[in-house]
């Protein structure tokens, strides 16, 4: 058995520790938790694992996009009986997280878009090609089949954030130029597992849209300030120097941004008081969206930090992106927003702060 490892942020007064394990078919499973992790391992199955497929240049929009042909075979909406994020019990199916109890898993995608070992690119005349480098995670919420960011709990997201600041330290470590933890939740965002978890893309290059966010930052924009000027009317609340609020450029309905007033490039260099913040409002932020919408909300939830070794001026934030206008209405990306870039929104800012607020 591998023992624990202690991670040297603690959350809420409590330790985090780290417990590593190699799955069977080499690929690398991280337990996290309040205590450390002594479940023993049950059986493990041995699968074929993708690693990586290539990125393509778009030359008219000047972005990389990644080409991955064997996520088209990715598991789909699998039974409860066959949950491939539920723990493995004794005499059960094999599972992804072959111990019988956890608190917080972070393992490597089976069929991960980006791999550290991606083959060699295709040549290709006119179109500049690479390996697709870069790292996959997987991050279940726990072993419930059922639940969100807010019904896991206090202790549950303060876990998940220690282990998300691991996991940012690790990637770097490791190459990756960009980390985007994030969250795909409800069937309209296109979730093929149910069981709640989120995933971490490492990419080896920055993408586009957060290099603009770094240059932006770089040539002087002040989140900090625009955030003291939103706040009164755009505010949704504040909370351990934490804002929530709902941006005055927002794109889409209901948007919301959860960001430290005062600038940080990450959550590695907020302060506890601000991460236990944070941890709250990921699960306020979702609480609210399900009483908005009166459903579970499809949502697209990410960690926007600065690259590795730091950018100029990054703020760091986290954004939801709500996929609904209103309760049972998809706020659809149609032909407009995706061959231009030009989003319609629906509802007026300062008037989904208001709803917001007052739930």
């Amino acid at each position: 058995m591998t023992s624990a490892v202690r991670l040297p942020r603690s959350l809420g007064g409590k330790e985090i520790f780290r417990r590593d394990h190699r799955k069977a078919d080499g690929r690398m499973l991280h337990l996290y938790g309040h205590d450390p992790h002594s479940a023993t391992l049950q059986a493990e199955s041995l699968d074929d694992i993708a690693q990586g497929g290539e990125i393509r240049h778009h030359p008219l929009r000047d972005e990389w996009n990644v080409y991955a042909a064997h996520r088209q075979n990715r598991t789909f909406k699998p039974s409860a009986a066959e949950d491939p994020l539920a723990p493995t019990l004794p005499g059960g199916p094999l599972t992804e997280i072959p111990f019988e109890d956890f608190e917080l898993a972070i393992f490597e995608n089976k069929f991960a878009a980006f791999h550290p070992s991606a083959s060699d690119a295709a040549d290709m005349v006119g179109v500049a090609t690479e390996p697709a480098k870069g790292a996959c995670d997987v991050v279940v919420y726990g072993p419930e089949a059922q639940g969100n960011l807010h019904t896991i709990g206090t202790d549950r997201r303060q876990v998940l954030i220690g282990a998300l600041i691991d996991r940012y330290e690790t990637l770097f470590a490791n190459g990756c130029g960009y980390v985007l933890p994030f969250e795909n939740r409800g069937d309209e965002v296109g979730v093929t597992l149910h069981h709640p978890h989120g995933q971490i893309y490492g990419f080896e290059r920055v993408p586009l849209v957060q290099q603009r966010a770094a240059d932006a930052f770089a040539s002087g924009y002040d989140l900090a300030s625009e955030i003291t000027t939103a706040m009164p009317d755009y505010g949704i609340g504040e909370a351990g120097g934490i804002a929530a609020f709902v941006p005055r450029f927002a794109r889409f309905p209901y948007e919301v941004w959860l960001a430290p007033r005062i600038r940080r490039e990450g959550p590695w260099d907020c302060t506890d008081g601000e991460l236990e913040a944070l941890a709250e409002w990921l699960g306020e932020v979702t609480r609210r969206y399900d009483i908005l919408f009166e459903q579970p909300a499809a949502t697209m939830m990410a960690f926007h930090a600065a690259p590795s070794g730091g950018s100029a001026g990054y703020h760091f934030t986290v954004q939801f992106y709500p996929l609904l206008r209103a309760p049972g209405r998809m706020k659809y990306l149609a032909s407009v927003e995706q061959h231009s870039g030009t989003f319609t929104v629906d509802v007026m800012p300062e008037a989904a702060a208001i709803a917001l607020r007052e739930l």
